[in-house]
C-alpha cells in the first residue's frame, strides 16, 4: 500500500511540473509500477487543486486505447483522466478565431478521436451497462482533437504514471457546431486523417478504438461506476485515440478529417 505521504508528494511533483513547465521526474518510484489505486488517487489530488482554482468538470477522456498509442506509452490498457473546463480551447477551431495558445503545455502531441455528449446520467449497476445501453445514452458524437501531454519527462512513463498525471491530458477541441446523432454516423466505421501542414502523420479507423468507440465508452462507464463517479447527462466524453499522436510545433495547422463529419482544424502558437 502506498503512503498517504507519497501519494501527496507525487502530486506536488506534477503540479509543480504543471506549474513551472519544466518537466518532472516519473512518479513510479512514489507510488510503484502497479498501485493503480494510489496512482488515481494522486489523479483525483491533482484535480482537486485544479477545481479549487475555479475549474469545473466537464467530462472524462480514455486514454491508450488503440493499440497503436499503448505501444508508443508502453502499456497495454486503458485509463481515464478528467476533462475540466480549462482545457477547453474548442474556441480556437471557429472560423476566424485565434491561433490555440500553447501556454500550458509542456511536452504536447495531437491525437484524433470521436468525442460523446452524454444524455443521461449512466447511474445504474455495472451489468445494465451493455453496449446498447450507452448507444441509448449518447447525445450526439462529435469529431475532436486531443492535445495530450506529460509532465514527465522525455515521456519516460508507465501505467501508474500516466493515470496519476491525468491520463496524459492536456487540452481538447470538439467540432460542437458539427454534433451528429448515432442514426447519423456510427464510430466503428467512422475513417480518420490527421494532417499537420497538409501532410499526413496519423491515420486510422474507429475500430483501432477499443474495437468501437462506443465499447470505450463502456468500459468507461464501467470504470467510473466502480469509482463511484458516475457519467452525468451533458458531459463529454473523448473516447480515445484512433490512431498514432504526433508531436506539433508552434505556428503548425493541425486538421482532422474524420468521415462523417467536417474536417476539424486548429492552428497553435506559442
Amino acid at each position: 500500500m502506498t503512503s498517504q505521504d507519497a501519494i501527496q508528494a507525487a502530486v506536488d511533483r506534477l503540479a509543480d511540473a504543471q506549474e513551472s513547465r519544466v518537466p518532472c521526474a516519473a512518479v513510479r518510484d512514489l507510488i510503484g509500477t502497479d498501485d493503480l489505486p494510489a496512482a488515481y488517487a494522486v489523479q483525483q489530488g491533482l484535480v482537486q487543486r485544479r477545481l479549487a482554482g475555479g475549474a469545473t468538470v466537464v467530462g472524462r477522456k480514455i486514454g491508450a486505447t488503440s493499440k497503436a498509442v499503448q505501444d508508443q506509452l508502453g502499456v497495454d490498457q486503458p485509463d481515464f483522466g478528467y476533462l475540466l473546463s480549462d482545457m477547453d480551447v474548442s474556441s480556437g477551431a471557429a472560423p476566424g478565431a485565434a491561433s490555440i495558445s500553447m501556454r500550458t503545455l509542456v511536452q504536447p502531441r495531437v491525437e484524433a478521436e470521436v468525442a460523446f455528449v452524454m444524455g443521461r446520467d449512466v447511474d445504474v449497476p455495472e451489468e445494465e451497462i451493455t453496449l446498447d445501453y450507452v448507444r441509448a445514452s449518447v447525445a450526439s458524437a462529435l469529431p475532436a482533437l486531443e492535445i495530450v501531454d506529460s509532465r514527465i519527462a522525455s515521456w519516460d512513463i508507465g501505467f501508474t504514471d500516466t493515470v496519476a498525471d491525468n491520463a496524459s491530458s492536456g487540452l481538447f477541441v470538439v467540432g460542437t457546431a458539427d454534433a451528429r446523432s448515432l442514426a447519423e454516423v456510427e464510430p466503428v466505421d467512422v475513417v480518420m486523417s490527421l494532417t499537420i501542414n497538409g501532410e499526413e502523420r496519423s491515420a486510422g479507423t474507429g475500430a483501432a478504438c477499443l474495437g468501437d468507440p462506443l465499447e470505450a465508452l463502456r468500459w468507461l462507464a464501467v470504470q467510473a461506476a466502480r469509482f463511484g463517479d458516475p457519467l452525468r447527462a451533458g458531459h463529454l466524453i473523448l473516447s480515445g485515440a484512433l490512431g498514432p499522436f504526433v508531436p506539433f510545433v508552434p505556428g503548425d495547422r493541425v486538421v482532422a478529417s474524420i468521415s462523417g463529419f467536417a474536417p476539424l482544424s486548429v492552428e497553435f502558437e506559442e
